[in-house]
């Protein structure tokens, strides 16, 4: 009997190592893959971070080439404007003229 429990004893501890061992590849395992997901979340982050700075810039370059073409747009229009009473001038003198041209 003596034999038997020494038997069983060993083969107890011998199964208590073995477990504790698989325990700690395991936990070893767990620890990688959880390194590897906060490095990938990491990199998504970046980039993202990188995204948002990239359309930031992008919506601050439209605003200002938007800001420009109105500007220039406004030029114009006042430009048209100051010449429109010489515009208007000139063609109704011109069909003043005809008028006298067409009476004679």
């Amino acid at each position: 009997m003596s034999i038997i429990g020494i038997v069983l004893g060993v083969v107890a501890i011998g199964l208590f190592v073995w477990l504790r061992k698989e325990q700690q590849m395991d936990s070893d395992l767990h620890a990688v893959e959880v390194d590897h997901i906060h490095q990938g979340m990491n990199a998504l982050m970046s980039d993202f971070n990188n995204y948002q700075v990239e359309t930031d810039r992008k919506i601050a370059e439209l605003e200002k080439q938007l800001e420009i073409k109105n500007k220039s747009q406004d030029k114009k229009m006042e430009k048209h404007l100051k010449e429109l009473p010489f515009i208007i001038g000139k063609v109704v003198g011109q069909i003043e003229f005809s008028q006298d041209i067409i009476k004679r």
